[in-house]
């Protein structure tokens, strides 16, 4: 059905173009759908490019595609990671999808929304992601139910470890295999190559250079000894043993694009591939980023101005410099109208196609208002001011550091900017209400639902490994009256197998435990120890401030039937032999009777 699916539209394309009277060579050229290649990486300020004139660094491979390709002076993220994912995927402001987080459900992508990538699957091509996911674990808010029928990489915001980490291939765990970047490049390229005789869409998130600062010894070697050009004053205290480290896990980004790029040259796709190459905030640190104020978490120009290239060769202009205003928001527009797809979805996009600025000369492009939110911060951008969270009002083009507040000179544009502001907050504000989604499990057409513990939340004396949720574990449960729990809404009654990954000392073997969900119970006993030790610390170039990790194993907890509907799921120790019952990880649930073979267990 797939192939006749695609036969229809490339046979319905062609008429279309022979109807409007393009010549044959036009006609050769959209014969096949383009493919689609969107790299994004992670925390990477819109100066940590060569091309960007930073000297401290070289990119060559990542500046190539702007100078084949177009390239955007001004195009705006969102200062944080799930939101500009959630903006990309949807062509809609986050909040309209629900994600105002980045960890415990608050990254979730509303289920009503319509993914690029189910556009692109439904039009008949092959679709994957590749990477970091951050908009929601378990289906059906997971990548392979969002549009993406092939996902290799994590769901979490941010890992612990990038060398051969624990991963999830399509929701089954197995464990990565060398460096995360240099992986997750494999697999697209492999998946390039076993579909290239199709239309494919390959969505490359990387989780780099966002911390922890680990990245392979061949790039930190350049860096580690290496006299920086391009500093900032002394007053602003940046640490250059952390700006270093970004501009080695950048390096090692330009070299996997250089691979990837290589890849399609080598299998005569680039021609036919449109490239996608941005990131998803501001940097994060402070290091040299143009002169720009703020950076990752600020709705200032630095925290939301990213680096764009898009290339598609003999369609896009080669060297093509726009410089009008665009957003996360356009992409999703953009592909699907270069792709020559029907782009309708039931909720209107608040970005636009910026094809007319990529094939034509934009010069009846109308001005518009982007807005930048995080925490409850909101600015606005428009083609020349920039009006901030608390007002002020700053023309970008003569003072594009922020340093001038003009908004008592430009009282009308203030009052106009001020105006759009509120509307919009107004508007998001009817669509976004307190977040009361449960965590779902067994959904139909799927066999596996993880629930770690970033989704829990702990009771009485049990403490997460670390502050930020994303990549920790639950410790020091040491009391009968403590408890895990999760909000969780089973979506098919039936049997699940439950395995619990932990460990334990050899002193506190012995502990038992009671799993319940709803009215449904499954007692466990933990008889063999596991006392790995904390590691990372032996990758980071520079010191973390997420949780180290552990190799955790599995218990297998046998099995439990579940009911439908919403219910309280709870951990809670029975009997403490020792002095805890153990550290806690994840649990597992997978539906019996499924074709599924979990075969790699050491996550």
């Amino acid at each position: 059905m797939k192939n006749i699916h695609l036969s229809l539209l490339l046979l319905i394309q062609g008429a279309i173009l022979l109807a409007t009277g393009c010549g044959a060579p036009e006609v050769e050229k959209t014969r096949r759908l383009p493919n689609v290649v969107i790299i994004l990486s992670d925390d990477q300020g819109w100066g940590d490019l060569s091309i960007s004139g930073n000297k401290n660094l070289n990119t060559p491979n990542i500046d190539a595609l702007a100078t084949s390709g177009a390239s955007f002076d001004r195009f705006y993220v969102s200062p944080v990671c799930s939101p500009t994912r959630a903006e990309m995927l949807t062509g809609r402001y986050h909040l309209r999808g629900g994600v105002y987080s980045t960890s415990a459900g608050g990254e979730r992508l509303n289920l009503d929304e319509t993914t690029f990538a189910d556009i692109f699957q439904k039009a008949g091509y092959a679709t994957a992601a590749f990477g970091k996911w951050h908009n929601g674990m378990q289906p059906p808010y997971h990548p392979n139910a969002r549009g993406f029928g092939e996902f290799y990489g994590f769901c979490s915001g941010h890992w612990g470890d990038y060398f051969s980490p624990p991963l999830e291939h399509n929701g089954i765990p197995v464990k990565g295999r060398g460096f995360t970047a240099d992986d997750f490049t494999e697999k697209a390229m492999a998946f390039i190559e076993d579909h290239r005789d199709e239309p494919f869409l390959v969505y490359l998130p990387y989780n780099t250079p966002h911390s922890p600062m680990q990245v392979p010894d061949v790039f930190w070697e350049r860096f580690k000894d290496k006299e920086l050009e391009m500093l900032l004053p002394e007053s602003q205290n940046e640490d250059i043993l952390f700006t270093k480290a970004a501009l080695a896990m950048c390096e090692n980004i330009d070299w996997n694009v250089g691979r990837l790029m290589e890849k399609l040259r080598s299998l005569d796709l680039e021609d036919n591939t449109i490239v996608v190459y941005f990131s998803d905030n501001g940097p994060n640190s402070f290091r040299w980023n143009g002169g720009m104020k703020g950076r990752k978490g600020s709705t200032d120009e630095g925290g939301v101005r990213s680096p764009f290239f898009i290339q598609w060769p003999g369609v896009i202009p080669a060297g093509k410099q726009v410089s009008h205003i665009a957003g996360t928001i356009d992409l999703f527009p953009t592909l699907a109208d270069l792709a020559g797809l029907d782009y309708k979805t039931e909720k209107p996009l608040d970005g636009v196609s910026l094809k007319p600025l990529l094939l034509e000369d934009g010069s009846k492009w109308e001005d518009r208002m982007i807005f930048n939110h995080w925490n409850g911060n909101v600015s606005v951008r428009t083609q020349r001011y920039r009006l901030d969270r608390e007002n002020k009002l700053f023309d970008m083009v003569r003072d594009p550091g922020q340093t001038r507040d003009i908004s008592k000179e430009e009282r009308e544009i203030t009052a106009q900017l001020m105006a759009g502001k509120e509307n919009w907050e107004k508007e998001m504000a009817k669509e976004y209400s307190e977040d009361d989604r449960p965590f779902t499990l067994g959904y139909p057409g799927f066999t596996i639902a993880q629930m770690p513990a970033r989704d829990a939340k702990a009771h009485g004396q049990i403490q997460r490994s670390n502050q930020f949720p994303n990549d920790s574990f639950f410790t020091h449960w040491t009391d009968l009256e403590d408890r895990i729990t999760w909000d969780v809404e089973v979506m098919e009654e039936g049997e699940y197998a439950v395995e619990l990954y932990y460990t334990c000392p050899k002193a506190d073997v012995g502990s038992r435990f009671v799993l319940q969900v709803g009215n449904s119970r499954l007692e466990g006993e933990v008889t063999t120890a596991h006392d790995p030790p904390l590691r990372g610390m032996e990758n980071d170039r520079v010191e973390r401030m997420e949780s180290y990790v552990k190799d955790f194993i599995p218990l297998n907890l046998g099995s439990m039937r579940l009911e439908k509907g919403r219910a309280e799921m709870s951990l809670k120790a029975l009997e403490i032999p020792g002095s805890q019952v153990m550290d806690f990880r994840l649990l597992i649930f997978t539906k019996l009777n499924s074709n599924h073979n979990n075969d790699e267990k050491n996550i």
